[in-house]
């Protein structure tokens, strides 16, 4: 199976900030903010060619971001791919040896389900499966 890469999530402290700074240094607007209550996070979306660019910030201090924030600091968080077929894709792996981190996909960010792989199995980074819902 061919993944292609549906968006890099970045996590940031402020969300305000990050949406500035990545105006100017993309040169376009952000085209979309969404709050995700169920992850206690906020997002902004930019749009560069055929990839997004996702910034995360918390909007719990105990949340996911902000102790990644607290652990590694600002930047890389995620990479996410586009699957046509959450459900079965997490088999899959599942039965390559990868830890998932959630057993059932859930609603994220853009209309997407979702479902991470441990960093562990990724080389140190966060992968993330999406389908879109709509």
């Amino acid at each position: 199976m061919a993944y292609q890469v549906e968006h890099i999530g970045i996590a940031v402290k402020d969300l305000q900030a990050g949406i500035s700074l990545y105006e100017k240094l993309l040169g376009s607007p952000c085209y979309k903010t969404e709050l995700v209550d169920s992850e206690k996070v906020a997002t902004a979306f930019f749009l560069q060619n055929h990839t997004k660019i996702e910034l995360l910030a918390s909007t719990d201090p105990q949340g996911v971001i902000a102790q990644f924030i607290e652990k590694k600091g600002e930047g890389l968080h995620h990479i996410a791919f586009e699957v046509p077929d959450i459900i079965s894709e997490m088999e899959r792996l599942k039965k390559e040896g990868f830890q998932l981190l959630n057993e059932v996909p859930k609603n994220g960010a853009d209309g997407k389900l979702i479902c991470f792989v441990h960093p562990k199995n990724c080389n140190g980074v966060l992968i993330e499966l999406c389908q879109s819902i709509r």
